[in-house]
């Protein structure tokens, strides 16, 4: 029996997203550590050798817990980027293309955003990017092929990144 069995809705959702909060807030607290004492780019390279690790872990536990099918192609990797830790802090959108392509879109990211109101300039997570999202949608299914349409330090128009997902038979 675990303490919040009986908590109602409202305390786990509340709960759920302070889990993200912390969860994000270390891996900031861990990389700031990183770069003040080996630099930025030895932090960014130690960083994606994190998320080469984190990322299969990450979706192989998503899809035990929801029952996602390994290799289920677009439609699987769709469902589960709805289940990454931080899509409960940032705004994101998945869209299809009429090639049959999978487009997931950041919108809001709580890391680039407070950057932003803090006056700094945007953290250049496009090598970390390219790691996290091709190891995650390759667990899913390893025919997925992973391209960045837009990711810092990137121009972007409305969006903090951009991936586009296909399948290579």
């Amino acid at each position: 029996m675990h303490e919040h069995d009986d908590a109602p809705r409202e305390t786990l959702m509340k709960l759920l997203e302070c889990f993200a909060k912390n969860w994000l807030a270390h891996d900031g607290c861990w990389f700031l550590a990183c770069e003040k004492e080996y630099g930025l780019e030895t932090a960014i390279e130690l960083d994606t050798k994190s998320w080469a690790n984190f990322s299969p872990v990450e979706a192989k536990r998503i899809m035990q817990t929801f029952a996602i099918e390994k290799d289920g192609g677009l439609e699987a990797l769709e469902e589960a980027l709805r289940y990454r830790l931080y899509s409960f802090l940032n705004k994101q959108k998945a869209e299809r293309t009429e090639d049959g392509k999978l487009v997931y879109t950041m919108i809001d990211c709580r890391v680039q955003s407070a950057r932003e109101r803090k006056d700094l300039p945007l953290f250049p997570c496009k090598p970390v990017g390219l790691v996290e999202y091709t190891k995650f949608a390759e667990t899913i299914d390893p025919r997925i092929r992973t391209r960045c349409l837009g990711c810092p330090p990137d121009e972007r128009d409305g969006f903090y990144c951009k991936w586009e997902f296909s399948i290579q038979e």
